[in-house]
């Protein structure tokens, strides 16, 4: 029993808030957009200058050798006519590049560039000729050149923000779609967690491409369905076990009545009620287990059946009706979890016990220690009486039974701690309050689940 209630604690409640915390809301479509963009904008950067970078140079190559020939034309004439007869020619011209006067000095035709940053280079041809002169060509980069490399930049451009919007479309869509199949797995696995046995992950994302999602959706199924078979069979274990304990539970009792009044009958009596009473709510939490039971509905005054039932079970209490409503529900099953809630706030809290009516919400209100961290943050769990100053009496299944039939209602119950405003987490608290919220519309036929905003 313990192993089940365990089991089935690790699936309804730490697994199903991890899973809301977490809820795949990562922004999976803009990341892979955002990282496709950025590799895509670095390779177009790259390889845009590297043509820029190959183009210039070959133009540059071009026009070293068109300087080269140009400057053998001008040597040949130079030879037959003493004197410069080309255009750009120069003899000895004082501007030469040292870098280049060295080379020709040395006896060698040689060219160069001069580069000004960002100004057109320069092209440099020089050879020596006879008399120990050195004849050069000066001239410039081409406009035909620079406007084709400043076409050839544009497209660059162009084509480097095509790229970048490409690759982001493409992200988007990629991005998305697995984003898709991420968050329709992370539904239905909510819809796991939280009891729904029917709901499969690989089925809940559909679609006829076969990818990684798909491993998860069947590895999540497959422990879906391990887990499941493990509690139904636990389940019908416990359910067994607390029926067969029925007949001799009611024997011991009966056989207890039969015996002579005293103190020790009384004893026996008390132990005997107290197993009795244990036994139908272990057979109780395993009917409501098990997803099988069903609301039988009726249309109620809400404020006024409260007020009757609270004055059979604790006449003490009081009951503020701030709101009467009509609603559908199921009268035994509310009257089921009224009175646990009754049952906790006398048992584990202090004197006054207020029921508050105010539409479709009950409130249950004591004015003990409060309600356990465990419980606040868990939820109600079976065979778990609370902390110290809660602890003692019973078995810590009232509160799980008042859950249980809550559900099958299609209502949610809350619970938490009253304190001063502005109190800090350690200060101890002024009681604890249970709250049940029916719903607005009554549950289906095949159950229903808290529909409160």
């Amino acid at each position: 029993m313990s192993g089940a209630a365990g089991m089935r604690g690790i699936i309804r409640r730490p697994l199903g808030r991890r899973m809301e915390r977490a809820g795949i809301r990562t922004g999976l479509r803009w990341k892979l957009s955002a990282a496709i963009a950025l590799v895509g904008a670095l390779v177009a950067i790259a390889l845009s200058l590297v043509v820029h970078n190959a183009a210039r140079v070959s133009m540059l190559d071009n026009a070293r050798d068109l300087a080269d020939e140009r400057l053998q034309i001008a040597q040949r004439n130079y030879d037959l006519l003493r004197r410069p007869n080309f255009p750009n020619i120069e003899v000895d011209d004082p501007d030469l590049p040292p870098a280049l006067r060295e080379k020709v000095e040395a006896g060698r035709r040689a060219t160069y560039v001069t580069d000004h940053g960002g100004d057109v280079p320069d092209i440099w041809a020089a050879v020596p000729v006879k008399g120990g002169h050195v004849l050069s060509l000066h001239s410039h980069f081409t406009d035909r050149s620079t406007n084709v490399m400043k076409d050839l930049d544009q497209a660059l451009v162009i084509g480097s923000i095509a790229v970048v919007l490409g690759g982001s479309a493409l992200g988007v869509l990629i991005g998305g779609q697995l984003s898709g199949r991420l968050r329709k797995a992370a539904s239905a696995a909510n819809q796991v967690a939280r009891g729904e046995p029917d709901v499969r992950v690989r089925d809940a994302i559909g679609g006829v491409v076969r990818d990684e999602t798909d491993d998860l959706a069947r590895a999540v199924d497959a422990m879906a369905d391990t887990l499941q078979q493990r509690l139904e069979a636990e389940r019908r274990v416990t359910a067994d076990i607390a029926h067969e304990l029925r007949t001799p539970v009611t024997g011991l009792l009966t056989a207890a009545e039969l015996l002579p009044p005293g103190r020790p009958t009384e004893l026996v009596l008390d132990r005997a009620k107290a197993m009795r009473t244990l036994v139908e709510d272990v057979l109780e939490v395993a009917r409501l287990d098990g997803a099988s039971e069903r609301a039988e509905l009726q249309d109620i005054m809400l404020g006024e059946f409260v007020a009757r039932r609270v004055a059979t079970k604790d006449p003490a209490a009081v009951v503020h009706v701030v709101h009467e409503s009509e609603v559908t529900t199921d009268p035994r099953r509310l009257e089921r979890v009224l009175f646990n809630l009754l049952t906790n706030a006398a048992r584990h809290g202090k004197p006054p016990i207020e029921v508050i009516v105010e539409g479709r919400v009950i409130r249950v209100r004591d004015h003990g220690p409060g309600f356990p961290e465990e419980l606040l943050a868990e939820g109600p769990s079976r065979f778990r009486t609370g902390s110290k100053d809660r602890a003692g009496k019973g078995h810590g299944l009232g509160l799980t039974i008042a859950a249980g039939q809550a559900r099958v209602l299609g209502a949610r119950l809350t619970f938490r701690n009253v304190r001063p405003a502005g109190a800090p987490e350690h200060v101890p608290a002024e009681g604890a309050v249970a709250v049940l919220w029916l719903p607005e519309h009554a549950p289906t036929s095949t159950g229903s689940y808290p529909m409160v905003p």
